[in-house]
């Protein structure tokens, strides 16, 4: 059967506000709050008012440390004992290795090969075993699962998983606490448990707002499967933004769906502009993935003319050409 009309597993029991706020309550001492800023030169460029939740400033780097906290922090003793096991592009492994250290258990990580070299480094230097695997879907859930069989770890999942999105979802309950009155919130999608928690936040704490994932035109299967009802993935995403080269989980693309959450797509050429604009405008370092955020809306991939827009800033991982820091 083509890998595009397979049927999805069962999705899991799907996460609700209250789990969001259990969440914040249990990951307070792990994470930071972190800030929302503005820039005015980025909102005339937009044509918007635009907030930008800083997960960029995040512990390890990322707002993925959010959901691998609140996974962590959530295993009975028995389970913590096990360990923990995930497969990840680099900050959801990261964040899953410095959770696991603060509370004293093993980490393994499944990586692909081509993953950058500074989140492969990040994942190794907060004490977790990395495991690489070829750069495919497939390579890492088969590498994930004979691990799984060989250790007895306890799987958290980078986004399918209803503990990690409550997680992630801290982040826009965050965002929404400061700025109340936002009439879009967007925020970039790979596997989808960002948007989902994303979503889920939103709709409890601004029903009114309008709910956006940003995605690369190279890595479209969320924007593709949100159209048919299904995953639909792409065989070989091709994009810069290599946190969102994930496909969408059958857990996320329910909540997505339940919400009538949509997907504005990117290329490679505006994310990497956006990137550059917000280094300039703001002094501050984002990855790729998270500019997909505000390319899409300096793109005017999303219908934001004169709104106030909520973005999620994903991360702050990359590496830097090595030509930089040469003296002489």
């Amino acid at each position: 059967m083509p890998a595009d009309t397979q049927t999805p597993p069962p999705v899991q029991p799907v996460p609700t506000y209250a789990d969001v706020e259990a969440a914040a309550a249990r990951i307070a001492r792990y994470v930071h709050r972190t800030p929302v800023i503005t820039s005015a030169s980025l909102d005339r460029a937009a044509g918007a008012s635009l907030f930008f939740k800083c997960e960029n400033l995040q512990r390890v780097g990322a707002f993925k440390m959010r959901g691998a906290s609140n996974a962590v922090w959530s295993l009975a003793e028995d389970e913590a004992r096990r360990g923990v096991l995930t497969h990840s592009s680099g900050n959801h492994g990261a964040a899953l290795a410095r959770a696991a250290g603060q509370r004293g258990i093993p980490c393994r990580v499944v990586m692909p090969e081509n993953a950058p070299r500074a989140k492969r480094r990040a994942v190794e230097d907060f004490g977790a075993v990395v495991v690489p695997c070829a750069p495919t879907l497939q390579a890492r859930e088969e590498t994930t699962a004979r691990l799984l069989a060989e250790t007895g770890a306890v799987l958290v999942h980078p986004y399918n998983d209803p503990v990690v999105i409550a997680g992630q979802g801290t982040a826009a309950r965050e965002l929404l606490q400061e700025v109340p009155d936002l009439d879009l919130v967007v925020a970039p999608i790979g596997g989808g448990g960002l948007l989902s928690g994303t979503a889920i936040a939103t709709a409890a704490l601004q029903p009114r707002a309008a709910i956006w994932g940003a995605e690369p035109s190279g890595a479209d299967d969320a924007q593709r499967s949100l159209a048919a009802g299904r995953i639909v993935p792409v065989e070989s995403p091709r994009t810069v933004a290599d946190g969102l080269r994930a496909t969408i989980g059958p857990l996320p693309l329910a909540i997505l769906t339940a919400h009538g959450v949509r997907i504005a797509t990117v290329d490679d050429a505006a994310i990497l502009a956006a990137m550059r604009l917000f280094w300039e405008r703001t002094k501050l370092l984002i990855e790729p993935s998270a500019a997909v955020a505000l390319a899409v809306l300096l793109e005017r991939a999303i219908p934001t003319a004169g709104a106030r827009v909520g973005a999620i800033v994903t991360g702050g991982n990359l590496d830097l050409p090595e030509a930089l820091f040469q003296t002489g």
